[in-house]
């Protein structure tokens, strides 16, 4: 019978062998750790900008103060004067940069300030209310007051008594408010009424 012996040489290459091995995990851990903090980092900046926008929609609207009409001597309302202020929580608004749609009882049209070169079916047009620090069509500051006029005789025709209008105003963002006016059924003897 043959007796197996062990040198000190097989034993050295055995121990090499699990160096090797266990250099190798090592690699393949410290990989794939940097891959999964890369993709965590990837997530939570496409997570954060998710929200920043989301909440943009939400809070970066307009909100109505007032809106008036002007009567013609025919009776019926050919200007619409919508004053806005920022929304409460809303970043600046620029109303260059803002579109209206205003849907009426001739049909719907699609309006953008008068000096954006979006295409629209017609136009507002914007004037100072209240900006003490002269950044109209800018809304930056809470107190600003800016008015949206809106000339219903050249959106589709003048408002007789008793019409209803609906104007949907959307900010750049994406933000979106909702104004529906109502025309007093009389207008006889008057310059302007609320709506």
């Amino acid at each position: 019978m043959r007796e197996t012996t062990t040198t000190d040489d097989d034993r050295g290459q055995v121990g090499i062998g699990t160096l090797i091995v266990f250099i190798a995990m090592v690699l393949v851990a410290a990989i794939a750790a940097g891959v999964l903090i890369n993709t965590a980092g990837f997530l939570q900046s496409t997570a954060q900008q998710t929200g920043e926008q989301s909440s943009s929609q939400v809070s970066d609207r307009v909100q109505e103060v007032s809106t008036t009409g002007n009567v013609t001597d025919s009776e019926a309302i050919d200007f619409v004067n919508v004053t806005v202020k920022t929304a409460p929580g809303a970043n600046e608004v620029d109303l260059l940069n803002t579109t209206a749609v205003w849907t009426g009882p001739d049909g719907t049209y699609r309006l953008v300030h008068e000096d954006s070169n979006a295409n629209a079916d017609d136009t507002f047009n914007v004037t100072t209310f209240k900006d003490a620090d002269g950044s109209m069509p800018v809304l930056n500051d809470p107190d600003d007051r800016l008015t949206m006029v809106f000339d219903a005789s050249q959106i589709s025709s003048a408002l007789p008594g008793g019409s209803e209008v609906t104007i949907e105003i959307t900010t750049m963002s994406g933000g979106s408010t909702t104004i529906t006016l109502n025309v007093p059924e009389s207008l006889q003897g008057k310059a302007s009424v609320p709506l």
